[in-house]
């Protein structure tokens, strides 16, 4: 029987996030598309089971159209705890996807006040005129204790999201932010290097970073995330493909390429008892 790999104490655990459906994809692009509330509960269990201590929550209209109804969130969150059970962190999205402005995805996410949500910087704050708006909204989930997570597409977007906290429309000190790697590029495929330029106006004082990416790489990207002290969103929102080219069964074996590969880059796989201690410090 091998020795346990001994993996550095310098390196906290990392959280793996699960993203399984997005605002767009459907059963035509795979049958294991999880759409309505008991398909997305199955879809968290197995990835739990296969590593992820978050799923990115969207949520589906009956005619597989992407809504932020609260009702429909409700009835999503209470099929991931009957299946997945208590400990799951469950991020609900406040996408835009083309259908919701800024104020409604500011309504809705009042409504619903849930346990984390994501907030991408480009639509809540797109200019200047936006920001008091926002900083409103920012500061009343933070203030409730909703666990935020900032999504940024560009270095530019991390100058101007370290720009928004140093002027306090950003409330806090440290913050979860999600790097979209390779989301302007051909083809809207990710590339490892793709990370480099985020870092170049981050580092760990400002708080953690996750990453995703597209295309067959997405793992390559999220373990070159993990050696440099990140985390990692896995799924078939941006990616149904497997590091060989296969497209994956589900979204539990894209999740389980990851975590089963982290200790090559010194990382352990935070439960979601452990995530969910390490992101309540980024406030």
């Amino acid at each position: 029987m091998s020795a346990a790999p001994i993996l550095p104490a310098v390196m906290a655990p990392a959280v793996v996030a699960v993203a399984p459906n997005g605002a767009r994809k459907l059963k035509a692009d795979h049958p294991a598309v999880p759409l309505t509330a008991d398909e997305l509960g199955r879809c968290a269990a197995a990835c739990a089971e296969a590593g992820a201590a978050m799923i990115h929550l969207h949520v589906r209209q009956a005619d597989g159209r992407h809504s932020l109804d609260a009702g429909l969130y409700h009835e999503a969150i209470a099929a991931v705890r009957r299946e997945a059970g208590p400990e799951l962190i469950i991020q609900a999205t406040s996408e835009a996807a083309g259908v919701y402005d800024r104020h409604q995805q500011m309504a809705a996410m009042r409504a619903l006040m849930p346990e984390a949500c994501s907030l991408a910087i480009r639509e809540i704050a797109p200019d200047a005129a936006a920001e008091s708006d926002a900083a409103a909204f920012f500061a009343e989930l933070h203030k409730a204790g909703v666990m935020l997570q900032y999504i940024l597409y560009s270095d530019d977007d991390v100058r101007r999201f370290r720009d928004l906290k140093a002027r306090g429309v950003v409330p806090g000190d440290k913050h979860f932010v999600l790097f979209v790697l390779g989301r302007y590029t051909a083809g809207q495929t990710s590339e490892p290097a793709d990370l480099l330029p985020f870092l170049r106006h981050w580092s760990d004082a400002d708080g953690a970073f996750a990453v995703c990416a597209f295309g067959a790489k997405e793992s390559a990207c999220a373990l070159a995330a993990l050696g440099l002290h990140g985390h990692a969103r896995i799924g078939f929102e941006n990616n149904m493909l497997l590091a060989d080219g296969r497209r994956a069964a589900d979204n539990a074996a894209l999740v389980r390429q990851t975590v089963q590969h982290a200790g090559l880059m010194g990382r352990a796989i935070a439960d979601a008892g452990a995530a969910r201690a390490l992101l309540a410090q980024l406030v």
